[in-house]
């Protein structure tokens, strides 16, 4: 068994320190591109400002013809765009595919002084992590980084699920897990060919009406086909000091359905979600970033809290140890996101002015 002190040392000789704790860096959207399209790629430039990551993507969607092309556009991308605070990615092929080893050594040690985080497809257990994470240590020496790369796992498989726990605690390069519905979906052989969402199948049903009353048309409502591997997902990330999020929408054109996945990923404690084309972005801004009524009643409850400790009333409600750590986990995602996206900080600070004025008004 290794070590708990061997734990923080690096992998490889030469290769830099690995970091103690994930640093939380917005990531409301993780959007997608496929740096082997040269339409696509000439538009990164105008995408930085807009989104907190932007992936470059080797895997699925890139033809088995196209994935040299694919990485030695990012390769090239990279080199050529100041993505300032935005965070670049890249998620390389599976480990059982004979591109990924050549995915990690040329991006790692001809831009791996861009590169932030790793997303690793189709990742079953800790033995996955393991492997990319000594690998990453020796390329990051070769290529004399100074900051280690992190690493994001996909849940796509049911073997994933169910060591999902030993995933999120395999290495300290762990940023976050990613839900993955598509492949999860075909492997667990659920009955659908959406690309996550719901379907309307998946539903529970009113009870019957008394005998005699001819039963009319009975309620039914549409259930979550992704709830259970969320919420398991997301207590495994925040046992373990890391990041959720929620992955693909894949119908485009259904925005209302596309916002309401996010938002119920965002309630469940994911952090961002994958937008797959641009429409998606701002969906995924509105999703993950608290509403300017949330933050200002967060900051309420927090300064009338004090040290966090007893009860207190605020418009009829009681507000205790509890909801002053719920309170604090909305003000200090609302404080990292103001610091950059300036627009929203201003709809924070008018949103707490305006419920202070009406809190003295109502002394």
């Amino acid at each position: 068994m290794r070590s708990a002190k061997d734990f923080f040392r690096p992998l490889a000789v030469g290769a830099p320190a690995p970091v103690r704790e994930v640093p939380f860096r917005p990531s409301r959207m993780i959007h997608f591109f496929d740096p082997g399209n040269e339409k696509m790629a000439a538009k990164v430039p105008a995408l930085v400002p807009r989104v907190d990551v932007l992936l470059g993507n080797l895997e699925d969607a890139v033809a088995a013809d196209r994935k040299e092309a694919a990485r030695h556009g990012l390769v090239k991308t990279a080199r050529a765009t100041d993505f300032g605070a935005t965070q670049l990615w890249t998620r390389v092929n599976s480990l059982d595919s004979p591109w990924a080893l050549d995915d990690l050594v040329t991006l790692v040690t001809e831009i791996g002084d861009k590169l932030d985080v790793v997303m690793v497809p189709k990742v079953e257990g800790a033995q996955d992590i393991h492997y990319v994470d000594r690998l990453l240590a020796q390329l990051e020496a070769r290529a004399r980084l100074t900051r280690p790369i992190l690493v994001h796992a996909i849940l796509e498989t049911a073997a994933g699920v169910a060591n999902v726990e030993e995933i999120a605690g395999a290495s300290p390069r762990m940023q976050g897990i990613s839900l993955g519905p598509a492949d999860l979906a075909a492997d667990r052989r659920m009955k659908t060919t959406r690309v996550g969402g719901g379907h309307p199948g998946y539903l529970v049903r009113a009870d019957p009406g008394p005998a005699g009353s001819g039963d009319p048309d009975r309620p039914a409502y549409q259930q979550d086909l992704w709830h259970y591997t969320i919420a398991r997902m997301v207590d495994a990330c925040a046992a373990h000091g890391i990041l959720p999020y929620y992955g693909p929408f894949g119908d485009i054109g259904d925005v209302t359905a596309c916002e309401d996945q996010f938002r119920n990923a965002f309630l469940l404690g994911c952090v961002g979600a994958w937008s797959l084309h641009p429409v998606q972005i701002d969906i995924a801004r509105k999703v993950f970033s608290p509403s300017p009524e949330d933050v200002a009643w967060a900051h309420r409850v927090i300064e009338a809290m004090g040290d966090g400790t007893g009860a207190v009333m605020i418009d009829g409600k009681m507000q205790d140890d509890a909801t002053y750590k719920q309170c604090r986990v909305v003000a200090e995602l609302a404080d990292a996101l103001a610091a950059r996206d300036p627009e929203l900080a201003e709809r924070y600070r008018a949103a707490r002015a305006a419920s202070a004025d009406a809190e003295g008004e109502g002394r």
